[in-house]
Formats: C-alpha cells, structure tokens, sequence
C-alpha cells in the first residue's frame, strides 16, 4: 500500500517554498493544524498526514505488531519522505509525534534539515532522578481507565490534555477526535505512547542537531 493512501497525506502551501512535514499527537489528525495553515502557507510547501488508526488514514494497514511501538509510526513518516522524495525538510513532531520524529531523524537524518519538537517527553514515567510527570502507578490507572470505558475517558482527558479553559470548543474538538478514533487501535496507541522510553534516541538526536 502507498504511503500517500495509507497515511491520508495531503499537500498544500508553496509549491517551491522549504517543505515542512507536519506530525499530529495522539488521538488527532491533520485538522489539528488548520489554525496555522493560513500564516505557514505563505512562506513553506506544507505535508500533512495522519497516523495510521487517526482520521482519513486507511485502517485496513493498522496491525498491532507494527504500530506496538513508535518506531512503526517513524517507519510511516519516512515511507512518505521517500515517496514524495523529501530532503531537507523540517520535520513538525507535536506531543508522542516529537519522539516519532526524532526516530525517524535518526534513523534516515539525510532527510531532514531540523526538528520543531512541541511538547515532548521521551518518558512519560517518573525513573530515579528522572522526572516524566507521572509515576507508574498514574499510568497503569491511566491506561486502564481507557481501557475499560474510552468515551468516559475521552470526556475527561480532552480538557486536562487541551488546557485552554477560557476556550472550551478546543477541548470539544480534541474530545471528538478522539471518539472518532478505534477504541482498540487508540488503547494500543496510548500503551505505546504511555510506555516508551526514548531518552537514549532523544540524546542520540543532540549529535545529529550538533552536525546540523
């Protein structure tokens, strides 16, 4: 299956602007960026996409073994890199996307001429001196609130996740992006975005910034 089908990839902007690769957090699609399209277009060629289980991607090419770990989703950013025959791109990564970007930065960095990282985490998991926000224990209850009702947690995450209370239609929107999603591909994709450890692939990335 062809990345364009498979991850909904859609182009817009300057045609012969710098190009920049746009990737979503979890339980969003494209639509996530529409507020800023207006200002980027003017100056960049813009690709945006959806992860595979998110909005118009195919759900047909949704396997657990490949999306149990970010490193499917890397495989995704940059089978569309080879198919549009992107170099020198920005690579936009928001949320559990910044560590999908940095993966696929390192592993094809030939491709990208930088990384905007909004919000990341390479753990979510507090570990020693590490601080990552939460203990395990808030990230079993986490994922087992979503597992057992994902509407009711959908409900009660999208204001907590959008942070912008004096703007409740952000979180009403982040909310039916989420109930939009597959209950059993959004489970699999929280457990996976909840419980990876990137710290040795986000320090890996300062040598490829530094060579930049």
């Amino acid at each position: 299956m062809d990345a364009h089908r498979r991850n909904n990839v859609t182009v817009t902007g300057r045609e012969d602007g710098p190009t920049v690769l746009l990737a979503t957090e979890f339980g969003c699609d494209q639509n996530l960026w529409r507020l800023v399209v207006p200002d980027l277009a003017e100056r960049f060629r813009l690709v945006f996409f959806d992860h595979v289980g998110a909005g118009g991607s195919d759900p047909a090419a949704w396997s657990p073994a490949r999306y149990s770990s970010l490193a499917g989703y890397a495989e995704d950013v940059l089978d569309i890199c080879a198919e549009l025959d992107l170099r020198d791109t920005v690579l936009v990564g928001h949320s559990v996307s910044a560590m999908i970007a940095v993966l696929a930065a390192n592993r094809e960095p030939a491709r990208f001429a930088g990384l905007v990282l909004l919000t990341p985490s390479p753990c979510y998991v507090d570990d020693g001196d590490y601080r990552g926000g939460h203990t395990r224990a808030d990230i079993d209850e986490l994922l087992e609130s979503l597992e057992s009702t994902y509407l009711s947690w959908s409900a009660a995450m999208a204001p907590v996740i959008a942070g912008n209370p004096d703007r409740p239609e952000v979180a009403g929107e982040l909310e039916a992006s989420f109930c939009r999603t597959d209950p059993a591909i959004a489970r699999v994709f929280a457990r996976t975005t909840f419980l990876s450890d990137n710290r040795a692939d986000l320090a890996a990335i300062a040598e490829f910034a530094i060579a930049r």
